[in-house]
């Protein structure tokens, strides 16, 4: 199914150079921000472990 797409702007503000590289661009931009808030949804929903020690993990880390 064809889809007729309004590029014009997005050449002008991204600056790329073909209509495949500007939806590519676009497409990848989208992702990015779902999984962004895919993250931010997890916040406050983690039950942290107080006996958790940040500096001694990366210490034996080494």
């Amino acid at each position: 199914m064809a889809t007729n797409l309004a590029l014009d702007h997005a050449f002008r503000v991204r600056g790329e150079p073909t209509k495949k590289a500007a939806v590519t661009r676009a497409l990848q931009e989208f992702i990015a921000r779902r999984e962004q808030r895919q993250v931010a949804d997890l916040f406050g929903k983690l039950d942290w472990d107080p006996g958790y020690d940040v500096k001694a993990e990366r210490d034996r880390q080494r």
